[in-house]
């Protein structure tokens, strides 16, 4: 396997992916949770977003521990449609410093740029517009240029991708994780779907979808989680939240008669603690399986399962 030149410089990686031992230096995120299964790991070349940073006209990825930005052309981690538009963007007339989210759509790929800079020049956005393959461009929200719709589709379920929402990093681990799920769902009778985002188990469970935004009811539900008294006309619920998990949401299902809950999570810290309040509180903990989506970092995704 090719090493990377960037490992120890660039931030991006905690873990060497070339190395003999990166799974078991890699599990060693783990330790302090309940017994795990056997993980699932995730391939190099997969991911198919990722956030890179400009600042003084310099394209790439942040320096460890340092705003510094190592000028990446080619990352193993990325797919290589990815690693194809690099240097493209390398070579845009960047202004002032931000963020810019490459995400591979179905049809193109999304770009969402983030900046303190509030506006686009108009020599940006005829540079932009000449770049290949790229359907979609924002700039603080704002559109640079567009050519198409971007959408992303879940098993047979395709729906427009708003630029810089989230998805999961890679499509393989993605479909790895809808699978567990619709099956550990499978005899439910009725189906949650929290933190639903655009959908990913949404279609595949027929669930009822809530979230802030995305494709469900919109619902903030780290202010304002269903109630006990909503919960009550569904048998399980699926949670997958953002990396400040759901304290709030667990606090009502501890209180409530869901006998299953499916918890999916990007923050071992956050799912330790939620999974806390439900385990004092009736639940049991079925199944715990790490899944590598973070390849490279010191991030994990969990699969959960609780009952009662």
């Amino acid at each position: 396997m090719k090493k990377c030149p960037f490992f120890g410089v660039c931030g991006g990686c905690k873990y060497d992916v070339t190395s003999s031992n990166y799974q078991n230096e890699k599990i060693s995120e783990l330790i302090g949770l309940p017994k795990i299964d056997e993980p699932i790991w995730t391939e190099l070349g997969t991911r198919r977003r990722a956030d890179f940073a400009f600042a003084d006209g310099v394209f790439g990825l942040y320096q460890h521990k340092s705003k510094n930005i190592i000028p990446v052309r080619n990352c193993l981690l990325m797919r290589k449609e990815i690693n194809d538009i690099l240097p493209k963007l390398a070579v845009l007339p960047w202004k002032g410093s931000g963020s810019c989210l490459i995400t591979i759509c179905d049809n193109g790929i999304d770009l969402h740029i983030s900046s303190a800079v509030p506006y686009f020049s108009t020599e940006f956005k005829s540079a932009a517009e000449k770049l290949p393959n790229v359907i979609h461009v924002t700039w603080n929200n704002r559109v640079v240029t567009h050519k198409k719709i971007p959408t992303i589709t879940f098993e047979d379920k395709t729906v427009e991708y708003p630029s810089g929402a989230f998805l999961q990093p890679t499509v393989e681990s993605e479909r790895k994780i809808r699978t567990m799920v619709t099956k550990a769902a499978k005899n439910a009778k009725k189906t949650a779907d929290l933190f639903c985002g655009l959908g990913n188990f949404t279609f595949a469970l027929k669930a009822d979808g809530f979230d802030i935004e995305g494709t469900g009811v919109k619902r903030d539900l780290f202010t304002n989680p269903l109630t006990v008294g909503m919960l009550a006309k569904y048998d399980c619920v699926v949670m997958d939240p953002p990396r400040s998990g759901a304290l709030a949401q667990c606090k009502e299902l501890a209180k409530s008669n869901v006998s299953k809950v499916i918890y999916v999570s990007c923050n071992p810290v956050t799912w330790k603690r939620d999974a806390n309040v439900l385990m004092r509180n009736g639940y049991k903990l079925k199944n715990l399986i790490p899944v590598d989506q973070f390849v490279g970092s010191a991030h994990w995704e969990l699969f959960s399962v609780f009952e009662r």
